[in-house]
């Protein structure tokens, strides 16, 4: 199976989208959006911002397990990560986005 982005709507009416791994694993996940279009040019920012480590903020979590926050260029979240239980499978989530991100094929589930 190949990484792929999922557009979905969820049950509060307001449009996601979710980066899938190859392995099937969900590794970025976004912030609610009014619009289908708005979701859409979520995916289109993470394409653009995931090749950039700058645009990677890595954070820990009050249970001793990490995650990480994409930014677009303006700083603002684009996407947060699952959670992991190690720095090194954080790393790992980062580096299977930045590959995946900008070239990951969209599923539309609406």
């Amino acid at each position: 199976m190949a990484a792929r982005y999922e557009l979905f709507k969820g049950n509060d009416d307001q449009f996601y989208f979710r980066l899938i791994a190859v392995n099937g694993e969900q590794i970025l996940r976004s912030e609610g959006y009014v619009s289908k279009q708005g979701a859409q040019n979520g995916i289109n920012s993470v394409r653009v911002n995931s090749p950039l480590d700058a645009r990677y903020e890595r954070k820990d979590s009050l249970n001793y397990q990490y995650y990480f926050v994409l930014k677009g260029g303006n700083w603002e979240v684009i996407g947060v990560s699952q959670v992991y239980t190690t720095r090194d499978g954080r790393e790992t989530g980062i580096t299977s986005v930045k590959a995946n991100g900008p070239v990951a094929p969209v599923h539309d589930l609406t």
